[in-house]
């Protein structure tokens, strides 16, 4: 298949769902309640995937607000810290931050191999991809504290590292083919991780993990905000390094700057180039997608490259993530009929 269309990871949450997580938190559903609820939510963001003509699945991850936070909660050896922030614009210093009073693990993994089945069940016969964030990712919102003593940061690395690689084998194992993980924190290293340390920690994630293995690296997306200074080719030697069969990179909401930077990384991997702008209420015609991707083919062969957007659609209305989604399989396929 010429130019593969997919999402990178989560979808916008219909309406009725963000109303109902408020009766979730409130502790007004059963389980049962919950299952069905986000069963139904998960139903709806395939079928926007599949009427727009998006050639790969994912599930929207729906269960993980903000493809991460919720998953902190699969982790033990961790207390809250409350946000010296609660009023006023959403940002980055109100998420969820932590500080670890023991030996961090997940005891019943991170809950991704189950999301993975349910997609699996719900669209049959469609080729599936399955995201879950990368260890450098886990890491940021974490103080190692006491718990870790010296060496915390490379210690509490060294654990989430086999939390994320344990998780990705058990995907795996049941089936999943596609598997990519989400390191928006490579582009903002936490802690004052070396990035040599970040790229080590990536790759023994992924080790020994069979399939098609994807990282995909942004600027952040926190309420449609970017999160760290937003150049490519800084990060050129580290993206090289990855042991990966496919980078999942942002361009769109950077008007495709530094797009030359992909002939350096075209020869080492496949190229999944956002050319949809998730932090922008501008909806792109099918022409603006096609003008986006024929500027990447100048530097990837059209069997290397794929088509997505620039991050996941979780902090956009519904209505604009459809609309955006329409505009990106248009587009593909208006440069796809050119080429074949």
């Amino acid at each position: 298949m010429l130019l593969p269309t997919m999402g990178v990871g989560s979808y916008a949450s219909p309406s009725w769902l963000i109303a109902a997580r408020e009766r979730m938190r409130a502790g007004t559903f059963g389980n049962g309640d919950v299952e069905e609820t986000f069963e139904d939510a998960t139903r709806i963001v395939i079928a926007d995937q599949v009427e727009a003509g998006l050639d790969v699945i994912s599930d929207g991850e729906l269960r993980r607000q903000r493809f991460v936070y919720e998953m902190f909660d699969r982790l033990t050896g961790l207390e809250r810290v409350p946000p010296a922030r609660r009023v006023g614009v959403p940002g980055y210093d109100m998420a969820p931050h932590f500080t670890a009073v023991g030996r961090v693990a997940a005891l019943g993994g991170l809950g991704v191999v189950a999301q993975f089945e349910a997609l699996r069940r719900l669209a049959p016969g469609a080729l599936l991809k399955v995201a879950l964030p990368g260890p450098v990712t886990f890491l940021g919102p974490i103080d190692p504290g006491a718990a870790y003593g010296a060496d915390g940061v490379a210690r509490l690395l060294t654990d989430l590292v086999a939390i994320v690689g344990a998780e990705a084998r058990a995907l795996a194992r049941v089936g999943a083919e596609r598997i990519q993980l989400d390191e928006p924190s490579l582009a903002r290293l936490p802690h004052d991780l070396p990035l040599a340390a970040a790229v080590a920690a990536i790759n023994g994630a992924l080790a020994d993990v069979p399939g098609r293995l994807a990282v995909h690296v942004c600027y952040g997306n926190n309420a449609g905000r970017p999160n760290a200074e937003r150049g490519l080719a800084r990060l050129l030697p580290a993206l090289r390094t990855l042991q990966c069969g496919e980078l999942v990179l942002e361009f769109a909401n950077r008007q495709m700057a530094e797009v030359e930077c992909l002939r350096e990384l075209a020869d080492v991997c496949d190229i999944a180039a956002g050319v949809i702008d998730v932090k922008s209420f501008y909806v792109e015609t099918p022409e603006d997608v096609a003008t986006r991707i024929r500027r990447v083919l100048e530097f990837v062969p059209p069997t290397r490259l794929a088509i997505t957007a620039d991050c996941g659609f979780s902090a956009l209305p519904r209505w604009l993530a459809r609309a955006k989604l329409q505009a990106l399989v248009a587009g593909a396929r208006l440069v796809r009929a050119s080429l074949e």
